[in-house]
């Protein structure tokens, strides 16, 4: 295998692109919000990923399928935090709140990581590295404020951050349980396990909300964002997070979370034409050190 190969299989590389698809997840969603109704949106996301993946996965989950009923219980819990919860939450705080407080609150995953892995796993974290994830979270800070941190006493909160922050929580929740994963699934057959049981808790959601008169306008803009929403930030971004994580541990991974903002800059000056300033530069240099100080190996 070449060194080109073996890059692109690091778990760091995995990460970040996971990071740079949920980016863009966000933008479009927030594109979306007058379109799509944030269940509708989060249940054909999944609806269109699972109709992908079961034809290459089918067959591993039925010669599983004595693995899997004796897994139920963790796989209900991963499916309903995963699948059925929190992107429909991130959809539905994105129609309350600003682009800026949703950046915010996406930062702070790696916050509630350690205590919760601690809860669950014991799970020790070096002060190296919550001094990488104070460093990067900082980086954020200093972009949502714009190089001025006196501007976050005027942000106002609404519910639509309470949806967001909710969110956020169980993200970091999924990330330690995942340590309880059952073993030999590959990436793939795992993302549809979880869908299996996950996807009929968000048709019920779904259907609540198309009770209340939401629909959908179907046409090409829709049809496309519904399309890459299946596609990318579902089936790639989440192989490539739950493999990071497999790899180097919760606490590690979910540094990587802080890069979303930093792919949301870049992406909104090749799409939108707004260019970056130099608070922006200063958030990413702290960003990237944050990353770099909280992924460095303990010494022996």
């Amino acid at each position: 295998m070449n060194a080109a190969a073996t890059g692109w299989r690091s778990p760091y590389v995995l990460l970040t692109l996971a990071s740079l698809l949920w980016a863009g997840n966000m933008v479009v969603g927030r594109g979306m919000r007058g379109d799509i109704p944030p269940v509708a949106m989060a249940f054909w996301r999944w609806t269109i990923a699972f109709l992908i993946i079961l034809p290459f996965t089918a067959r591993t989950l039925w010669e599983r399928r004595a693995q899997v009923a004796a897994s139920w219980r963790v796989l209900t819990l991963l499916g309903f935090v995963g699948i059925c919860c929190f992107n429909t939450m991130c959809y539905i705080g994105l129609t309350m709140t600003t682009a800026t407080n949703a950046t915010l609150f996406n930062s702070v995953v790696p916050v509630f990581i350690p205590p919760i892995a601690w809860v669950l796993l014991r799970e020790r974290t070096r002060a190296v590295q919550m001094l990488g994830i104070a460093c990067s979270l900082l980086g954020v800070i200093v972009i949502v404020a714009a190089g001025d941190l006196g501007t976050l006493a005027t942000l106002s909160f609404n519910r639509g951050d309470v949806w967001l922050l909710c969110a956020m929580v169980l993200w970091a929740l999924y990330t330690v349980l995942l340590r309880y994963r059952p073993e030999g699934f590959g990436m793939l057959p795992f993302l549809a396990v979880i869908l299996l049981f996950g996807w009929p808790m968000l048709a019920v959601w779904y259907g609540i909300e198309r009770s209340d008169g939401h629909g959908i306008d179907l046409n090409a803009r829709t049809l496309a964002a519904i399309t890459y929403f299946g596609i990318f930030p579902s089936i790639i971004a989440f192989v490539c997070y739950n493999r990071g994580v497999a790899a180097v541990g919760p606490t590690r991974a979910g540094i990587f979370v802080h890069l979303v903002p930093v792919f949301g800059i870049l992406l909104s000056t090749v799409f939108l034409g707004e260019p970056p300033r130099m608070f922006h530069f200063v958030g990413m240099v702290l960003i990237f050190a944050g990353i770099v100080g909280a992924t460095r190996p303990a010494k022996r």
